[in-house]
């Protein structure tokens, strides 16, 4: 049985979130290198690249940078928008990456790329995994939803017309998950329907798993305007050092 994440990540998902702009990715990447103190030349990860938004940003940085993620369908795509730039990406997955210790300098983890999985366990191999290929005393950054924020400011439905499509959007919470159901619709009837989960942590459970995976947390912000981090904020921006 496929899981979600082999299915939602094909064209469709292009058309959903075509929103998610090339300008928001690089003031995104404005302040993760000003807030990681990145110079040219270092090895960046990005790890669940999607279509390379922040790959490319990471690159004009002058940072040599590897994108990972599963979908294909979105490696082509960055592949494609990346065309004449020095950026290697691979297909892999994020819980056993493809790289050998100590292969980067930094590692970044964007736009709620962490907790697809159903357990715990695996959500902290994922973990493991970047302190393993980050080089010692390498830097992550981890973007990620806020539990509390999400309980708080949930839409439960959304509905849009794009490309002559009817896209409807219903969100919901399942004890620690968020799902999302997603359904599009052609003008002739036909509907294709796709499901999202995200496993919700604390701040206090991000906090330990990091700490468990030989991951130092030392600053987090509550968006990338650089406000700190508050129960309250749109986002739980975790970052550190690796402690190897």
């Amino acid at each position: 049985m496929s899981q979600w994440y082999e299915e939602s990540f094909g064209e469709d998902y292009l058309l959903v979130y075509r929103h998610r702009s090339k300008a928001s990715a690089q003031k995104e990447v404005r302040a993760i290198t000003r807030w990681l103190d990145l110079k040219p030349g270092q090895r960046v990860l990005d790890l669940c690249c999607g279509t390379g938004r922040h790959s490319i940003a990471l690159a004009e940085e002058g940072l040599h940078v590897t994108g990972i993620d599963l979908s294909e369908t979105l490696l082509k795509r960055a592949r494609k928008d990346s065309a004449g730039r020095n950026i290697r990406y691979v297909r892999g997955d994020m819980r056993e990456l493809p790289f050998e210790d100590g292969s980067f300098d930094v590692v970044v983890n964007l736009f709620t790329s962490f907790g697809y999985f159903e357990t715990d366990a695996d959500n902290q191999k994922v973990l493991h995994e970047i302190a393993r290929v980050l080089r010692s005393s390498g830097a992550f950054l981890i973007d990620f939803l806020n539990r509390q924020s999400v309980q708080s400011r949930l839409v439960p439905v959304s509905e849009r017309e794009q490309n002559g499509l009817h896209i409807r959007e219903e969100r919901r919470i399942d004890g620690d998950f968020v799902r999302k159901t997603i359904a599009i619709t052609a003008p002739d009837g036909n509907r294709r329907q796709y499901h999202e989960r995200v496993k919700m942590y604390t701040y206090e459970q991000m906090r330990d798993m990091l700490a468990q995976s030989g991951l130092r947390l030392e600053d987090a912000k509550g968006d990338f305007e650089g406000n700190p981090y508050t129960p309250e904020s749109p986002r739980m921006i975790l970052m550190g050092r690796g402690s190897r």
